[in-house]
């Protein structure tokens, strides 16, 4: 039946967005949680209108579907064994209304980017999951994620405004437009009879009533919202409702609208640290007298986990055994209210014994720091585990007054059942708890163990403290043959109905929040095996994945890690298949691979995949291709100087025949030479000139310059082959603000060895990159004088590889530091486009650029849905694809009234210009053209 869906998907979809290839369907079938399920065939869907086409068919063929959006889903909602659906980067459009007091989204937008337009006009979504900036709306929505909001409160389900749903046979319901309603009650007449019977049969018994009414006084994501039944009448609003942690279980939503929250401008956050985790419990009743708005709780453990990241306080390593963290945020509109609220605070907690005085941070810095920190909590604490143990995540609920007393209960049946290392957190307001296990399943009886482990504790949640069993992590296939308990037998069947009533054959998401297998949550544990000691500790959460430029391509940093520890530990069905993955790999694993490293910065372990790939690329470097590199590496001036004449020999040829005869000839050259001949482009640059280092005037001021060999071969492009290039320019602004110019010897034969190091050249890399420090340091008297590096990428490798004496600059940060007191700017009455560079964005320089640019441009914009540019060195030439995919959405960042775009890379602007329709260069010909010679300060 696969076969044929594929075939008749192929007819109504582009073959680029169906994956039948056993790479794809393992990569993309992974999610964060602690089950593996590998779909028989995946399914990208950019539209609402190719759900529709997708479901019609899967309906009409009955064919089992799952829908995933980010797949940070912790419970095991978004993996199948059938048809995954998978929603697609087009799938993310959205519009801010009312001044931002509602925002429509597509089911693709993710969460954070949604908050950072919604800033703009002091807004915010209401939900608040850790996963935030990873998260997309649509799964948001179906787990009805709170997070660190208070979750009965500002939840999906309370923030919902209206959505359109498409049903299992692909009929859509808006439920903001009367005619579809309308239309929908006469073709759907069936499923509201159904929902209006359900609500009758609840509405007639006081004891069913009751029993809801309790449970949502708390938060509760455990089976469907019956809620919906109690806080609505109109059977569409129902509907609307209960869509909302459904789990794709009863159809899918293409569009929804929030009413959004506002987002005070005022924050500040305290680290209280208390003796134990009961003393924290009796903070939640004075706490929530006060405008709190968040307060969440770490453990000892959980503290262990990140006590060595850089900004938390030292005192965390030393504090006793059993010792409890909460982070407590409170924010106002202006200062004063703030400061009346944190007294308030201090006043309330004035019974609480805390190891410290309360203080509250007065800086971003730490506050930014501490919250994610919290947010990244579970990937760090997971990291702990030991190798090759299982995550298993769990997200229980308790009334506030109950909080004292379960704390300790829950911490008591973990040591009682060998988990001692286990971590807890959680939302204190809500008396929302996250424990994280983590169990070696390979090991004898530790599956009884937990099957025992897991009876107690619904018996302890459920029947002791009657709290819920599922907070916000949806009840998935972990909590599926449980509900029944929590519930009870007449709700339950009513849950049932409410399923069967949508989705009569089943084939949505079938398993998940409905299961009658009693033992389907030990089933299809996800191995994380050992496979590599960079990538080890990764649980695949899927954080990295929105600032890959591969992402939309081949595979994200956390496929690469799946697929990776399933070649290296041999998981495929057969020999035959495990050979077809190492094929694919080198191509969808390894060539396509940026090596950014942008991963590590998403990542709360800093897990950087690309250095694994550079790594395994270093490994499979024959002799004769090592001799060859370093051929290279000993001749390298006569081979920068023969690519500056090929450079120009090619611009020629340009000049004497049109550009698709030049583009047509070079995509069958590059074709032909299996890629290693660069693929020519329309912004290819010409040669550089010879590097001047003779023109200088002596001045106290001294600067060495280094310009990097990429500068030394690349000019500018052919649209503005008659201004200076860099390095000219660059002595130009240097001795415009007064320096005289220092150069190190043999300036040619210097290179920082990125580009053999990227290729897995690693020896060479290395002899390079020493050959060039020591030529600096002799040159800067041992880094007393400032070095200037005119390649951010180059500039980094330096900084973290070479001498702590050297003090070492790319142009953001020199020219802020150095030149902007020596310099009058100007701001030219333009508008400009800043891109920064991989690792310009390491070294956290994104806002000193656009402060720069602001300096020399009334209008400097920032494309919010563009990162990394995916040239990655010559992959622009070699790998255009990754570059193209990178800039998906460039050029309608760009508005008309832009003239020109800059950066700190020469190779990324090659890809920037090509895919924006702009020239980009240098911020610092932006700088030079905004700025005279400030004669006072010289003087």
């Amino acid at each position: 039946m696969i076969k044929k869906l594929k075939i008749k998907l192929q007819d109504v979809l582009p073959p680029k967005q169906i994956y039948d290839q056993y790479i794809d369907r393992l990569a993309k079938g992974t999610d964060a949680g602690f089950y593996r399920l590998i779909p028989q065939l995946v399914v990208v869907a950019n539209s609402e209108e190719e759900i529709i086409k997708i479901l019609e068919l899967t309906h009409s063929m009955n064919i089992p579907v799952t829908f995933k959006a980010a797949g940070t889903s912790l419970s095991g909602q978004t993996i199948s064994d059938a048809v995954l659906i998978e929603i697609g980067p087009d799938f993310n459009k959205y519009k801010i209304e009312k001044e931002g007091a509602k925002i429509v989204l597509q089911p693709g937008v993710r969460g954070g980017f949604a908050n950072l337009q919604l800033a703009k006009y002091g807004y915010k979504i209401g939900p608040s999951p850790a996963s935030i900036n990873a998260a997309k709306i649509g799964g948001i929505v179906a787990n009805n994620a709170s997070g660190a909001s208070y979750g009965i409160v500002t939840n999906s389900y309370n923030t919902i405004q209206s959505m359109r749903i498409v049903m299992v046979d692909g009929t859509v319901l808006d439920t903001a437009c009367d005619e579809s309603k309308r239309e929908f009650k006469t073709s759907h007449a069936h499923l509201l009879r159904e929902i209006a019977e359900i609500k009758q049969q609840i509405v007639r018994s006081p004891q069913l009533l009751e029993k809801i009414k309790h449970k949502y006084l708390i938060k509760n994501t455990t089976g469907y919202g019956m809620n919906s039944f109690l806080d609505f009448d109109d059977s569409v609003d129902i509907i609307a409702h209960l869509m909302v942690g459904s789990e794709g279980t009863l159809g899918f939503i293409s569009e929804l609208s929030f009413n959004t929250i506002k987002d005070n401008s005022e924050k500040t956050c305290v680290l209280l640290f208390l003796p134990d985790i009961k003393e924290a419990a009796k903070t939640i009743i004075p706490l929530r007298q006060c405008k709190v708005s968040a307060a969440e709780l770490m453990d000892r453990n959980a503290l262990r986990a990140v006590e060595e990241v850089e900004g938390l306080p030292a005192l965390l390593k030393d504090l006793p055994q059993g010792a409890t963290a909460l982070l407590v945020e409170t924010s106002a509109e202006s200062k004063a209210q703030l400061l009346l609220q944190k007294q308030e605070i201090i006043e309330k907690l004035v019974d609480i014994h805390t190891l410290f005085p309360i203080s509250f941070t007065d800086n971003a810095r730490d506050y930014n720091t501490y919250w994610k920190v919290r947010k990244g909590l579970f990937t760090s604490a997971a990291a702990t585990r030991p190798n090759g143990t299982t995550c298993i995540i769990e997200d229980v609920t308790f009334p506030g007054d109950r909080l004292e007393e379960a704390l300790p209960a829950i911490q008591q049946l973990m040591e009682e059942h060998g988990y001692k290392d286990s971590v807890t957190w959680g939302h204190l307001l809500d008396g929302n708890i996250h424990f994280l296990l983590m169990p070696d399943f390979e090991k004898q009886g530790q599956l009884q163990n937990y099957k025992a482990f897991m009876n107690k504790l619904v018996y302890l949640v459920v029947d002791r403290f009657n709290g819920s069993l599922k907070g916000e992590h949806g009840t998935g296939r972990n909590m599926a043959p449980f509900v029944e308990y929590e519930w009870g037998s007449e709700i339950y069947e009513l849950m049932k109905k409410v399923k069967a009533a949508f989705d009569p054959k089943n084939i949505l998401n079938p398993g998940v929040l409905i299961n009658d297998d009693p033992e389907v949550y030990v089933k299809n544990i996800k191995p994380l095996p050992l496979a590599h000691p960079i990538i080890d500790t990764c649980i695949e959460c899927g954080f990295c994945e929105s600032s890959c430029p591969s992402q939309n391509l081949t595979l994200t940093p956390r496929q690469r890690i799946a697929v990776f520890r399933a070649m290296t530990n041999n998981q495929a069905i057969d020999s035959r298949q495990l050979k077809e993955l190492h094929k694919a790999y080198r191509y969808k694993g390894d060539e396509s691979c940026a090596t950014d490293g942008l991963c590590a910065l998403n990542c709360p372990v800093g897990i950087d995949t690309g250095k694994m790939i550079k790594e395994l690329r270093f490994k499979q470097k024959t002799k004769f291709a090592r001799r060859m590199a370093g051929f290279m590496a000993n001749h390298f001036a006569q081979l920068t100087n023969i690519a500056r004449h090929v450079l120009n020999g090619v611009h020629v040829l340009h000049r004497l025949l049109p550009t698709p005869v030049m583009q047509a000839g070079g995509m069958a050259l590059h074709k032909i030479s299996g890629r290693s001949i660069p693929l020519w482009n329309r912004n290819m640059p010409i040669g550089a000139p010879q590097v001047n280092t003779g023109s200088n005037l002596e001045s106290p001021d001294k600067v060495l310059y280094f310009p990097s060999c990429i500068n030394r071969m690349f000019g500018n492009d052919s649209s503005n082959r008659e201004e200076a290039a860099l390095s000219q320019l660059t002595q130009q602004l240097l001795q415009k603000a007064g320096y005289q110019i220092i150069y190190p010897d043999n300036i040619n034969k210097l290179c920082c060895g990125m580009a053999f190091d990227s290729k897995g050249f690693k020896r060479e890399g290395e002899n390079k990159l020493h050959e060039l420090e020591k030529a600096l340091l002799t040159a800067s008297q041992k880094g007393d004088i400032p070095v200037l590096c005119d390649m951010s990428p180059c500039l980094y490798r330096m900084k973290e590889r070479m001498d702590k004496k050297l003090k070492l600059y790319e142009p953001i940060a020199f020219t802020l530091d150095y030149l902007k007191d020596k310099l009058a700017f100007t701001q030219q009455n333009e508008t400009v486009m800043v891109h920064s560079t991989c690792s310009s964005t390491k070294m956290g320089l994104n806002d000193k650029l656009v402060q720069l640019a602001q300096l020399c441009a009334t209008e400097v914009i920032n494309p919010e849905k563009t990162g990394c540019c995916g040239w990655a060195g010559d992959k622009g030439f070699n790998l255009p694809a990754l570059n193209t995919s990178a800039l998906k959405y460039l050029k309608d960042e760009v508005p008309a009234r832009a003239v020109a775009g800059y950066s700190t890379s020469r190779t990324c602007e090659i890809g920037l210009s090509l895919h924006s329709g702009l020239n980009y260069q240098s911020i610092l010909f932006l700088v030079d053209k905004a700025t005279v010679r400030n004669e006072i300060e010289i003087n």
